[in-house]
């Protein structure tokens, strides 16, 4: 015991490294337990339409964010010069102004939104929670510096107060309006909230409004292929709901969505830790400079491969069990629906660790490759499996497009000295067996989702 206590001591790269990786699954477990508490009684006093509207607001949030995505936050974690006062006001200097940017083009998306989906309230659901892209252009650049560093303990926390801030908000609003308005009220009030905490709680200096050369070029330099793999990464991971929440009844999209929260939770926590830890670590220990900075790596990725793929079983065989639990009829669907996402993340967790090697050693062009070419085949099969098998065929379509990507993830991975074969040989078995599993307990209740099936 004694000997497991010291290894998160110290200021070594393996100390850091644990204790990061210990506030990243404590923060996210905390995170993920508020959220679904939240979901519950969310769930409970609205309807599925307003959480079918707020998905459609969240797509143009993030699509906004990524299609402007200059690279800010990783180009601060690999930079040399990612500690420089100047290089961070240039940074903090180019997110304000984008904020204010982004703002404007949500206003002047929300008729066409309303068009195109057919949903009036759209025309000022943008506009309103829009505000948040102002807001979090001013967040300060101390907290990419304690990702930086692997000092999370201060944003752990930061991150959960302002969680229960905007779910508690979210409640008391739900309750009075009855209506979407209370998460998009409570979207912009926690992010308020989120602001003024970094702001004054995290350690480090204020930022001021600077422009240095040097640092706008290196930080456009680095950002242009960051740019365009968040552009291509906005077809990734909101390609599905962008156009299944043209097809579907906003009451199912809704219930799609519910699906889709409880499946994901295994896949966004292994997004948060190779976001925060596996960069700096490939930063400082590259799998190729050392057989022990390899043997390193390969350790943590068995460990974090192996708790995902731990998670995902439990959704993949107990999703139909969980959404009959802890929701009512009218979500009834969310249930095969998590099960068939469970399983087609498999894939795309098999690969993760691999995802940020090309980030960390600077290499941003081969990131965007990898992006998009996971866009275009989700994308592809997503809209093939629609027309063939309606929302089913859509999930499936998903699943096997992450399958084609694979290749494209061994040649990065090569290219960095980062792959391991055994791993992913290893690994590869235990997704084909909770495939097979989760087939076996749930198969009668994913039939549900066929053409015709669906109400």
């Amino acid at each position: 015991m004694i000997a497991v206590v010291q290894k998160f001591r110290g200021t070594s790269l393996t100390a850091r490294a644990l204790r990061s990786a210990a506030f990243t699954l404590g923060g996210f477990g905390s995170s993920q337990v508020i959220r679904l508490a939240s979901n519950l009684i969310l769930t409970r006093v609205l309807f599925p339409e307003a959480f079918g509207l707020m998905a459609l607001t969240m797509i143009f949030m993030q699509g906004l964010q990524m299609f402007s995505d200059v690279g800010v936050a990783p180009a601060i974690q690999q930079s040399k010069r990612g500690d420089d006062p100047d290089f961070l006001d240039t940074a903090w200097t180019i997110q304000v102004v984008r904020g204010f940017c982004l703002w404007i083009a949500a206003c002047l998306l929300a008729w066409p939104a309303a068009q195109f989906y057919g949903e009036p309230m759209l025309m000022w659901l943008l506009p309103a929670y829009g505000l948040t892209l102002i807001l979090h252009g001013f967040h300060p650049t101390k907290m990419e510096t304690a990702n930086r560093h692997l000092m999370l303990g201060r944003i752990t926390l930061l991150d959960i107060v302002t969680q229960v801030v905007g779910i508690l908000t979210a409640v008391a609003l739900a309750w009075w309006l009855q209506s979407v308005w209370a998460l998009v009220i409570s979207g912009v009030l926690s992010t308020m909230v989120q602001l003024a905490l970094s702001i004054h709680f995290l350690p480090g200096r204020a930022n001021r409004f600077r422009w240095e050369k040097p640092a706008a070029h290196e930080l456009i330099n680095f950002g242009k292929w960051i740019f365009l793999s968040t552009l291509v990464g906005f077809l990734f991971h909101q390609g599905d709901k962008m156009i299944l929440g043209r097809h579907l009844p906003i009451d199912l999209f809704g219930v799609y969505n519910i699906g889709f929260f409880l499946a994901s939770f295994p896949l966004l926590l292994g997004y948060m830790i190779t976001r925060k830890v596996l960069i700096p670590i490939y930063r400082e220990a590259p799998p190729g400079a050392a057989p022990g900075n390899f043997a390193k790596l390969r350790r943590m990725r068995v460990l974090v491969s192996a708790g995902l793929m731990g998670l995902q079983a439990v959704f993949a065989a107990s999703g139909v069990w969980l959404v009959d639990l802890l929701y009512d009829e009218r979500y009834a669907l969310a249930g095969p629906v998590a099960v068939v996402i469970a399983i087609a993340q498999l894939p795309v967790i098999l690969a993760l660790t691999y995802d940020q090697t090309a980030v960390a050693a600077g290499d941003s062009r081969r990131f965007f490759i990898l992006q998009a070419t996971r866009a275009v085949l989700m994308v592809m099969g997503l809209l093939v499996g629609l027309q063939v098998a309606g929302l089913l065929g859509a999930l499936v379509g998903q699943g096997i497009a992450m399958l084609l990507v694979y290749p494209v993830v061994v040649r990065l991975a090569r290219k960095m000295n980062a792959w391991d074969p055994l791993h992913d040989a290893v690994f590869a078995g235990f997704g084909v067996a909770i495939a097979a599993m989760a087939w076996a307990v749930n198969g009668n209740h994913i039939l549900e989702l066929m053409p015709g099936m669906l109400p």
